[in-house]
């Protein structure tokens, strides 16, 4: 098969979807890579070290598009690649199509085959491709939060650690899954005081059982998260429902009651964001302000460590791309009901139930374009 790498063209994007040494193992297998130029240059990989690995360098973006039937990216195609996307093409990357419908209506229209790596699920109900990312996001939302938080950066001035003799920052994390999970770590870690809700009774246990004395772990409820919030110099949004948008749990006549500089990091952004008063930044202007709280929503938090990313996802995404290669990808899809989660779109129809709701579509089942 024929795989194609395009540089990534999202504002501040620097991972790849193929590391040089996942192009080695996928050369070895038998099938052909297309990398555009400077593709990797955000992992520090050059085109000679991709044609070490056995890839061809191309000069545009449009050539790999043109050539590949299969295209291995990290964030959705922006507009001018959905116009490159032809029949039968098979797309694999996070697309996050609920919030998104102008994306949406693009792929149905080019009629390629959308495999997203967020709906891709595995035996233990998890979400194996989203987890590296939501590891890394989670760990960079306490990091941004803590810069957001100083005064030069718009935030009240706390240090999220505190010092001997001065309360540390009070951070608070909604949803206690992957996200969640990271946050907290980064968070303990540098002696914040830390509370995490949720609503479900096992994550409730686990988080408990992990983190003892050195989190609180709440049931979430409106009378909790609201005297929660009152308290806390930051606030991260970690809520995730797979496929679909995500709720508005922070409303902002809850803003109200909050301190004037805190900050919010909305990590949810990806599905239409958690807080109400959300919406999509870039690195390059990560943070706005609403009634007097700071708002960090930047779409693809993981763009700015490239090479951890990088590496992270492709440990995950690998054995997928090699599946779909060397099978094809409707017998992989057979194959594999864990993969075959993942696919959004195919043939001009929406075959996730998901993402069908979401966007007003016809659902219709996979199994009757496979």
């Amino acid at each position: 098969m024929l795989i194609g790498v395009p540089r990534e063209i999202k504002i501040h994007e620097y991972r790849v979807g193929l590391s040089p040494e996942s192009v080695a193992e996928v050369v070895e297998r038998g099938h052909r890579v297309l990398v555009e130029t400077a593709a990797g240059v955000g992992i520090g990989a050059s085109d000679e070290v991709y044609r070490a690995a056995g890839a061809q360098v191309c000069a545009t973006a449009e050539e790999v598009f043109a050539q590949a039937d299969l295209l291995v990216k990290v964030k959705e195609p922006q507009p001018q690649e959905r116009a490159w996307l032809r029949p039968g093409q098979v797309l694999f990357s996070y697309l996050h199509l609920a919030p998104d419908p102008e994306q949406a209506r693009d792929l149905l229209a080019s009629g390629a085959v959308c495999i997203a790596y967020e709906t891709v699920t595995d035996a233990a109900g998890g979400l194996p491709l989203l987890r590296p990312m939501s590891q890394v996001a989670g760990r960079l939302a306490v990091q941004a939060g803590a810069t957001a938080l100083e005064v030069a950066h718009g935030g009240r001035g706390v240090l999220l650690g505190g010092v001997p003799g001065v309360t540390p920052g009070r951070v608070l994390i909604l949803g206690g899954g992957v996200v969640g999970f990271n946050a907290a770590q980064m968070a303990v870690g540098l002696q914040a005081d830390v509370t995490i809700l949720d609503r479900s009774p096992a994550v409730l246990d686990r988080l408990a059982a992990h983190f003892e004395s050195r989190a609180r772990v709440v049931h979430s409820n409106r009378a909790t998260l609201s005297s929660a919030l009152r308290d806390a110099d930051l606030v991260i949004g970690a809520v995730l429902i797979p496929g679909a948008t995500a709720p508005h749990i922070v409303t902002r006549a809850m803003l109200g009651d909050m301190r004037r500089g805190a900050v919010m990091v909305d990590v949810s952004i990806d599905q239409g964001g958690c807080f109400e008063t959300s919406h999509p930044t870039t690195h390059d202007r990560p943070t706005y302000v609403v009634d007097g709280i700071l708002h960090y929503c930047v779409a693809n938090i993981p763009g700015a460590v490239p090479h951890t990313s990088t590496y992270a996802l492709n440990n995950a995404t690998l054995p997928y791309v090699l599946a779909l290669a060397d099978k094809g990808w409707r017998t992989a899809l057979r194959d594999d009901p864990h993969l075959r989660s993942g696919l959004n779109l195919c043939d001009g129809l929406v075959v996730h139930p998901v993402v069908a709701d979401a966007l007003g579509y016809r659902f219709v089942p996979a199994s009757e374009v496979l």
